[in-house]
């Protein structure tokens, strides 16, 4: 049987339907686990269950502070030694991104699979499509970031997870295997225009300013994460292409700007006023 971590997060559930639709038998873990998931709970160390799971997907736990993640997934490693799991997939970080904020737990962990002594494969997952345009900022002009000209690789996530279905179903063919799975390259610029509206680039300094006092319940963790992400791309950091997600999806990627729209879209303040006003439609 196949698991697969954070089931109720937007990449987990995604790859855990992706599994289902290629008639894989597959289930879910997760702290608030769903109708036939099981509780799987990173911090209770000792709850940790993995009996019968032959194949551990091991989605990034990734929001917390460095020292959490990578102690919740040495935990989850553990109990996949002690119970028997035969692989482990663990979703990590492009090797573009070494330089970013999230990136040390990412390559720490990937230290842990192969120190673990199970047989493994490693995603380095580049940064998703839906979260460039979700970090475009609305303005009365159209919309702002501090990517400036630079472009990033983006993916969709539902390419991810595909491609991390097509391994987990096979692990055995890609054993010891490191991929890179990124996209084509997109800019703020060509989303923007998309959109039908202007890109107006701000500076780094003032994208951290609004970070840190204009935008409410960020993590003390995530202003400098974001603003990593940012000068990352502004700088070219983020931009190179791989042939990894296509050869394994064995088909073109999903369009990239197409899915930055769609977000970028749904944020708008025109849009989310609309939504609130109307309500949710249909008998749900």
């Amino acid at each position: 049987m196949i698991l697969v971590t954070g089931a109720n997060g937007n990449l987990g559930s995604a790859t855990l339907a992706a599994l289902h639709a290629r008639g894989a038998v597959a289930t879910g873990g997760s702290r608030t686990p769903g109708e036939g998931m099981r509780r799987l709970d990173f911090d209770d160390h000792g709850g940790l269950d993995l009996a019968g799971v032959s194949t551990l997907v091991l989605i990034s736990a990734g929001y917390a502070e460095d020292d959490q993640v990578v102690g919740r997934h040495a935990a989850v490693l553990d109990a996949a030694v002690r119970d028997g799991v035969h692989h482990v997939v663990y979703t990590s970080l492009t090797g573009a991104g070494d330089h970013l904020g999230f990136a040390l737990a990412h390559r720490a962990t990937e230290r842990l699979v192969r120190a673990s002594g199970l047989p493994w494969t490693i995603l380095r997952n580049g940064l998703y499509a839906e979260l460039f345009g979700g970090l475009l900022i609305w303005a009365d002009s159209g919309v702002e970031s501090a990517f400036g000209d630079g472009a990033l690789a983006a993916v969709a996530r539902e390419d991810l997870a595909d491609a991390a279905a097509i391994v987990a179903a096979k692990p055995t063919r890609h054993s010891g295997r490191v991929y890179d799975l990124v996209g084509t390259p997109i800019t703020a610029r060509r989303v923007a225009d998309r959109l039908g509206v202007q890109h107006h680039t701000i500076s780094l300094a003032e994208y951290r300013r609004r970070l840190l006092h204009e935008t409410p319940g960020l993590l003390p963790f995530q202003p400098p994460m974001l603003a990593s992400i940012a000068t990352g791309i502004r700088h070219g950091f983020l931009d190179g292409t791989a042939p990894d997600l296509t050869d394994l999806l064995d088909r073109p990627a999903r369009d990239a700007v197409a899915m930055a729209v769609a977000v970028a879209t749904a944020t708008r303040p025109e849009a989310s006023a609309s939504a609130r006003t109307s309500g949710p439609s249909g008998s749900g």
